[in-house]
């Protein structure tokens, strides 16, 4: 599986994903320069974590209008797989890839901690290696992950099978709708969510309850 991380200014995630992919894929993914005009022939790409622009405007959409967002949209229009995570989210919403957008967190304030997830669906390249229901444990850290869209959209995206991850019942840090943590696009091809899977692949680092996202990745895209 090739594949390709996007380093924006103020990206500070994109070498956790770029090390998540080398361990998985025992291949150097490319780093590719927000303002690039061209992205290398890969099979995924990955859009960070971390604070795009510093996250002036509105977090992700200053990050939506680089030079690089062009290539992207292509590359998702031609079926290829992208993966927004955390900040990555942000830009997807902003860039109109997936529907709804990431607002401030409803307590206000900063959350970075382990949250457990359930995985809704694993009919997509990223989530067949999961189990329907099974519960995971992976990272957060945003000030703006309250997931928002109006009825009739959410309404949309569960009856698709488009809900990927929930925050599990009673441990949603942000007050996103639903309970929802990663949504798919209608082609399942492009996922947004806000929990790290990048930072639980070795056990080193406390977890390897994101393994199985790559896993998936890698026996679909290979």
């Amino acid at each position: 599986m090739k594949s390709a991380v996007i380093v924006f200014p103020a990206s500070n995630c994109d070498r956790d994903a770029a090390t998540a992919l080398e361990q998985m894929t025992g291949a150097k993914p490319h780093m590719v320069w927000h303002q690039d005009s061209v992205l290398p022939d890969v099979d995924l790409v990955v859009l960070p974590g971390g604070f795009s622009y510093g996250d002036y405007l509105r977090c992700g959409a200053m990050a939506s209008q680089s030079r690089i967002m062009r290539e992207i949209k292509a590359h998702a229009e031609r079926g290829g797989a992208v993966l927004g995570i955390c900040n990555g989210f942000q830009v997807l919403t902003e860039s109109h890839l997936l529907p709804g957008a990431l607002m401030r967190n409803a307590g206000l304030k900063f959350v970075c901690r382990p949250v457990p997830l359930e995985v809704e669906e694993t009919q997509s390249a990223f989530t067949r290696k999961f189990d329907k229901g099974q519960r995971v444990v992976f990272p957060v850290a945003h000030g703006e992950g309250n997931y928002f869209a109006d009825d009739a959209t959410l309404d949309r995206l569960e009856g698709e099978g488009r809900v990927m991850f929930r925050y599990a019942a009673g441990e949603n840090p942000n007050g996103s709708s639903r309970n929802i943590a990663g949504i798919l696009n209608e082609k399942r091809n492009v996922l947004g969510l806000m929990p790290h899977p990048e930072r639980v692949v070795d056990p080193q680092l406390g977890g390897t309850d994101g393994r199985a996202m790559f896993e998936s990745l890698i026996e679909a895209l290979s």
